[in-house]
């Protein structure tokens, strides 16, 4: 392969993801505290709620005196002693790349992409191709159908044909994807205000129905934490991760801020929907409620429906409900347990 162009340095980028030692997951506070330890190391921190985060190490070289993996190892310590979070690393000369190395890492492992070209084509060659960023379920299929199923296929394809195929704009992406080429910087910046939940199948779960229950269960207890600390949200977001250990993200701007269990259950299965995920493995779904405001100054378009009213009384009295007999005493029939 040649022309891997990208505009950071060779293992400039670490991506980390946490794996809370002996907790199902991490809580907002500890995920806060990590991001806090990684910007000791470098400025240049972008958070990937809800468990991981990118980091852009050119400057953190040359002030530690560490190389990249030295640096991984650094990260690895201070979070286990201070948080008791163990993290997979995946070091690489762009984002993309480093979130492919570290991917299905355990806890503990430290994976680094070399520069090399024929490295980084070796690495590419057999990976399927939904592992390439911007490429989901509905995508990948259609690359499939054309033979085109891993990232060595999609590279070795000429650039027209792919562009027929998918368009413009995304054959281009897609064709520079699974050549290693991924532009997109390290953007800093806080992690906006949010608060999620996810949920693990014990196996590939293929049932949208059972998919379905599973956003149910996790937009109820978004709904019911958002009204006990007073918050609405702005936006809800779905990640879904598949076994190959893939993921697709997709955002949907709320009709208005609400913290309404019905309103954020209708946006994760418009969502869920718009995914198309016919035969899907699916190991786990998320649902992160964004840009998260004090109620109080947020404003509700009033209606005259009966039926709006009836169900945020009734949502009143479950939420009374729980706070006296706990979250488990009352709740929508068909939801899950979530672990």
């Amino acid at each position: 392969m040649t022309g891997l162009a990208t505009p950071l340095a060779p293992g400039a980028v670490l991506y980390v993801r946490f794996h809370p030692v002996g907790r199902p997951a991490l809580g907002e506070d500890a995920y806060d505290g990590l991001l806090g330890l990684l910007a000791e190391v470098t400025p240049v921190v972008q958070a990937l709620p809800p468990d991981a985060a990118l980091m852009d190490v050119r400057g953190a070289v040359r002030y530690f005196g560490h190389d990249p993996e030295g640096l991984a190892r650094l990260v690895r310590l201070r979070s286990l002693f201070r948080y008791g979070a163990d993290c997979a690393v995946g070091i690489a000369g762009n984002p993309m790349l480093a979130r492919m190395a570290a991917r299905d890492g355990a806890p503990g492992s430290v994976r680094t992409l070399p520069a090399d070209p024929d490295a980084v084509t070796a690495f590419l060659a057999r990976r399927p191709a939904a592992a390439l960023d911007g490429v989901g379920p509905a995508t990948a299929r259609t690359l499939c159908a054309y033979g085109l199923d891993s990232a060595g296929r999609i590279a070795a394809a000429p650039l027209p044909a792919l562009q027929r195929i998918l368009g413009a704009a995304a054959g281009r992406r897609v064709h520079e994807r699974a050549r290693g080429i991924d532009p997109t910087p390290v953007t800093p910046g806080a992690r906006a205000r949010s608060t999620g939940a996810e949920h693990r199948f014990t196996g590939d779960e293929l049932d949208p129905d059972h998919r379905r229950r599973a956003l149910l269960t996790l937009a109820d207890g978004l709904g019911a934490r958002l009204r006990g600390t007073g918050q609405v949200a702005h936006g809800l977001t779905l990640t879904v991760r598949y076994a190959d250990g893939s993921s697709t993200t997709r955002t949907r701007t709320l009709a208005e801020p609400t913290a309404h269990t019905p309103a954020l259950t209708a946006a994760a299965y418009a969502l869920h929907g718009a995914l198309g995920l016919q035969r899907a493995r699916v190991r786990a779904v998320a649902l992160r409620a964004e840009g998260l405001k004090d109620a109080r100054l947020a404003a509700h378009q009033l209606t005259f429906d009966p039926a709006d009213d009836k169900a945020r009384r009734v949502e009143a009295a479950v939420d009374k409900a729980r706070a006296r007999f706990g979250a488990a005493a009352v709740g929508p029939a068909a939801r899950l347990e979530v672990a």
